[in-house]
């Protein structure tokens, strides 16, 4: 019998045998994602994990695909080659009535369960708290028993620099707003980093109005940023980009080759004025993320755990920059931490004061987690743009918002696409329902392919991350990690069609609790079922968990929504 259920409403389409579409031997190096609407699979939700994953480590997408490093440092979609194929394979014979398990990169188990459960549950790099550090990490790492996932990368949902590129534009969107009347425009900004995460700093300043110098250690990921389109002017001459940052008529994004540590103090000393200073290295990785001063990038990959002498000099460095980008904002720049955990690094190397550089979240994006707004993103799992473009257009009808209709435009004029089609945007309770139904009717109507919708990590209520997301809030709760675990929970329960929670996202393993999930719209009656529960319950909870604490934006939702919030209807 065939253990693949077809619970979809549709035509059977042919698989495709998995050595014809995705040749595993060759993939070592560029794993290929299958595109189109035949099947490779026993159904959607697993044709969509696996192109999902396999979109993730896209030479296009991923920072070192041949590593199976996504982004973030070392942010890993599978924890081996090995277990790679294992999973490619065990997503090939999944049947609809069962989950695969995937315990930190690793496939472990595929259960039986039924339809209206996940396809896939994903854990990545979860420690016991008390071994929850960078160096128990990287020996049970090296000993092959864990990864670390990031956010996405390990949650199979990322896609590439416009992911973050939502949060980079709309925090300095905020900056501009709260110091500078609503623009950028005139305004100078430095900062450093342009991976995965990094990499959308150029655009997200300039989208403002602003002009940024970015400073980069790794030559070959500031060339790809730079030929992607992302910064205007890529250089190693540091009078060089001085001066074109002195320029008002010339390139309005800067990608300086250097090391920050190094850069900062220069730049402080040649007396070199910023109106914004911020980061986004990947400080959070001691061991791989920051190459220190005197270092190339290549001494850093290979750095081991062991190597005391190459930690204190990574620290030191990372302590010139913070104090660089203190003086920086006691001349009179606006300062902030765009949540990597450089400054708990750097106070951890000595800077006393490195903590009263605020970070982001809590600055300038809390208004909006507040509301239960937060990072909405989908897929075009057929790798048509025009599906996307369609989705885009189903979206803006359902959503009728003039910033959104914005965003919308100004993506599709700017942003070059990496691997399948997908785009980003701001939605919240009651919206994010919608959008998924209606985007799951045209599936259904076969105007387009199916999709992969979905969130961040960094979500109202998917995080707990007390150098970031959660930092201050407003009943000090930024440590308590019950949210994101619940978070996962409902959203499995739900069935969401891939559910990971991870450890480390963004700031570092110990640093943060976060998890993600995913829904395929196929066009059936089951992914209706699904988007409905899923995307109102994911949500809703975001508000919950703002109310909990006391905001009175959430407060305001809640009652707007009529959610059952037990402590809060005994109280009121």
């Amino acid at each position: 019998m065939d253990r693949c259920i077809q619970s979809r409403p549709r035509r059977r389409v042919p698989r495709t045998p998995i050595t014809e579409s995705i040749p595993i031997a060759a993939a070592r190096l560029a794993p290929r994602t299958p595109q189109g609407l035949a099947l490779t699979c026993c159904g959607w939700e697993q044709e969509g994990a696996l192109r999902c994953l396999l979109n993730n480590l896209d030479p296009a997408v991923a920072e070192r695909a041949d590593d199976l490093v996504v982004y973030g440092g070392t942010g890993k979609a599978a924890r081996s080659h090995e277990c790679l194929e294992a999973i490619v394979a065990a997503l090939r014979n999944l049947g609809d009535a069962e989950t695969l398990i995937v315990q930190s990169g690793k496939p472990v188990a595929v259960l039986p369960t039924h339809p209206d459960a996940p396809r896939v549950l994903i854990s990545s790099a979860m420690l016991v708290p008390a071994w929850s550090t960078p160096e128990d990490f990287w020996a049970l790492e090296a000993a092959g028993l864990t990864m670390y996932g990031q956010m996405t990368a390990g949650g199979w949902f990322y896609i590439g620099t416009q992911g973050i590129l939502g949060f980079t534009y709309e925090t300095f969107a905020a900056v501009a707003r709260a110091h500078f009347d609503g623009t950028l425009a005139g305004r100078r900004v430095l900062t450093a980093g342009l991976g995965g995460m990094g990499g959308a700093q150029g655009l997200g300043v300039t989208l403002n109005g602003g002009r940024v110098l970015v400073v980069e250690v790794d030559p070959r990921r500031a060339r790809r940023r730079a030929d992607a389109g992302w910064i205007d002017l890529l250089t190693d001459d540091y009078r060089h980009a001085v001066a074109m940052l002195d320029n008002p008529q010339g390139p309005a994004a800067i990608g300086l080759i250097g090391n920050a540590a190094e850069i900062v103090p220069r730049l402080v000393r040649d007396a070199i004025a910023f109106d914004v200073v911020t980061d986004q290295t990947a400080a959070h990785d001691l061991l791989h993320g920051y190459v220190p001063a005197g270092h190339s990038v290549a001494e850093a990959e290979r750095a081991a755990a062991d190597d005391a002498s190459y930690l204190d000099a990574v620290r030191s460095s990372i302590a010139r920059h913070v104090e660089g980008l203190l003086e920086l904002r006691a001349r009179g720049a606006v300062a902030f931490e765009y949540g990597n955990n450089l400054r708990a690094q750097a106070r951890e190397a000595g800077v006393v004061d490195a903590m009263q550089i605020p970070g982001f979240v809590a600055a300038y994006v809390r208004p909006l987690l507040a509301q239960g707004i937060g990072p909405y993103r989908w897929i075009a799992l057929s790798g048509d743009p025009e599906d996307l473009r369609k989705s885009e257009d189903a979206l803006m009808e359902v959503v009728d918002r003039p910033t959104l209709n914005s965003w919308i435009s100004l993506a599709r004029r700017r942003i070059p696409h990496q691997g399948l089609p997908a785009r980003i945007c701001w939605l919240g309770l009651g919206q994010r329902d919608a959008v998924g139904l209606r985007l799951n009717e045209l599936v259904r109507a076969r105007e387009i392919g199916p999709l992969a919708l979905g969130r961040d990590h960094m979500d109202p209520a998917s995080v707990a991350s007390p150098s970031r997301e959660t930092e201050d809030m407003l009943d000090g709760s930024d440590a308590v990690a019950d949210w994101p675990i619940l978070c996962a929970l409902l959203n499995a329960a739900q069935g969401a069609s891939w559910v990971a929670v991870g450890n480390g996202g963004g700031v570092g393993v110990g640093r943060s609790i976060h998890s993600g999930m995913v829904v395929v719209a196929d066009g059936s009656e089951l992914a209706q079922r699904k988007l409905a529960r899923v995307f109102w319950s994911d949500p809703a909870l975001g508000v919950a968990r703002y109310a909990d604490a006391g905001y009175e934006a959430a407060l305001g939702q809640a009652r707007r929504y009529e959610l059952n919030l037990p402590m809060r209807n005994r109280a009121g």
